[in-house]
């Protein structure tokens, strides 16, 4: 049953603080052993891995606390979640901080890296760098994802969705907070979601960017959304005369490529783009899939696309093999695959014979069925786990909830956010204009984000900057950059 909540019940949530059990020490926090640390306050608190066996065996979550500027912060932190599934928080947060800025004026930053990823009890899967996905078979993916399971160090069943919000919880209780502001992108706002559904009370805000909707299970339409997202950039393209100028043929050239690379995977020899030593790559159909779709997340590098795509097909490999190499690369370091494919073989997988999909409009994509064949395959060996009934429900709660979205989102489009939200009276939706993947750190964004917490009035939000003052990035039309 979906709960529901008025929303003067909040009003005593913020007013009576909880006590404290859980003491926070000095720290550093970064993105990376590359990267400047950040000062925080941290802590670890100690969790049951069932959540029905509280004498059984535990994990351990991180924590994080990046302070408030305000010496007499307000009560209710903002709780940021990271996608994937399977990102750190803590790491996410470090590398987008200055968005989060605005809104650590008035109150703390809380982090948690969920269960199963960063530094709470990883699970991670060893990843063979030198295996070409060009001819992983079948069986390959069944031996891969047993060899996945026998590594891991807890029981996949419990890193899921359901048992993660039950984890914040208890952080938000040990912390003596009376409520949260949460931010969850992509997967994290399901999260978010979720959270809020089975919390309304200690939910005093909520922001979704790049919403996933609960009762939507992700995997089948991934081809086919990047697919809309190529189409229309393409569409852009023609519609620019430096672009159209340059690559006038792109659309075809891309298709060209594509089947090409097929039947007849490339050995391209190359300097490493991050370590800088003699490589030797294959570029095949596979390759050329994963880096387009990756690449077009971002503006930024959405705008190196057309470029890269008429290199390749007029024989300069290099360019969007070393792109592939670089987003693929950064992919597998940031994601904990193990609890990666807890989530998807238990809340995406398990769900998808009752959308009656057809699985052949794949064919007529650029990136084909490969992913959609390997996670039903590697889903039939994962076990399924934890799974609250409600979680693929939609939410309907009156808690303010603003969703965030781009409209070439090439995995969550608009209409995702449209669908997760339809349901929810107290609700605004501001959707950006060539656009990709996460909303937070574009233009003025994040001071809206920072207004909306402060007042939890979604009517207050004035986005008139975020849609006449943001920058897209033109495309580039040599190695130069765009043209002048």
């Amino acid at each position: 049953m979906i709960r529901w909540i008025a929303v003067l019940l909040l009003v005593p949530a913020l007013a009576l603080a909880q006590e404290a059990s859980l003491e926070l020490e000095d720290c550093r926090i970064s993105a990376g052993p590359a990267f400047q640390g950040i000062n925080a306050r941290c802590a670890t608190l100690t969790r049951p891995e069932n959540p029905d066996a509280p004498d059984g065996t535990t994990i351990t979550l991180k924590i994080a606390v990046v302070p408030a500027l305000d010496l007499d912060p307000m009560p209710d932190p903002v709780l940021p979640i990271a996608g994937g599934p399977g990102q750190s928080t803590i790491q996410m947060y470090a590398t987008q901080r200055r968005a989060f800025e605005p809104l650590r004026r008035t109150r703390d930053i809380l982090l948690i890296d969920q269960r199963g990823t960063g530094d709470s009890s990883p699970m991670t899967c060893p990843v063979d760098t030198d295996l070409d996905v060009s001819t992983v078979s079948d069986e390959d993916v069944l031996a891969l994802t047993g060899e996945c399971l026998d590594q891991l160090p807890h029981d996949p069943r419990y890193f899921t969705t359901s048992v993660a919000v039950r984890d914040i919880e208890a952080v938000r209780v040990a912390l003596g907070y009376p409520a949260l502001n949460i931010y969850g992108v992509s997967y994290g706002s399901r999260v978010a979601q979720h959270y809020a559904r089975r919390y309304p009370e200690t939910t005093r805000t909520v922001i979704i960017d790049g919403v996933v909707p609960p009762d939507l299970p992700l995997g089948p339409d991934i081809a086919l959304e990047s697919q809309r997202a190529v189409d229309q950039l393409f569409a852009r393209c023609a519609e620019d005369i430096a672009c159209v100028g340059a690559f006038p043929q792109l659309e075809e050239e891309f298709n060209i490529l594509v089947a090409d690379l097929k039947d007849n995977p490339r050995s391209v020899k190359m300097l490493h783009p991050v370590t800088g030593r003699p490589d030797e790559v294959t570029l095949g159909h596979n390759e050329l899939a994963s880096a387009v779709r990756l690449l077009l997340y971002q503006p930024d590098s959405l705008a190196m696309l057309p470029l890269m795509i008429h290199n390749a097909a007029n024989g300069n490999d290099i360019p969007i093999t070393a792109s592939m190499q670089m987003v693929v690369g950064s992919l597998s370091d940031a994601l904990a695959m193990g609890m990666h494919n807890s989530v998807m073989c238990t809340e995406d997988a398990p769900f998808y014979e009752a959308l009656d999909f057809d699985a052949s409009r794949l064919d007529d994509t650029y990136m084909g069925g490969t992913q959609y064949k390997a996670l039903q395959l590697m889903c039939s060996v994962w076990p399924a786990g934890f799974l609250d009934e409600d979680l693929r429900e939609n939410l309907s709660i009156d808690v303010p909830v603003l969703a965030l979205s781009g409209d070439v989102d090439p995995i969550t489009p608009p209409e995702y956010a449209a669908r997760a939200i339809s349901a929810l009276p107290n609700t605004r939706h501001i959707i950006g204009v060539n656009q990709g993947h996460g909303q937070v750190a574009v233009s003025c964004m994040p001071q809206l984000l920072a207004d909306f917490v402060e007042s939890a009035d979604v009517e207050s939000v004035d986005e008139e900057c975020f849609q006449t003052r943001t920058h897209v990035m033109p495309f580039f039309i040599d190695s130069t950059g765009p043209a002048k």
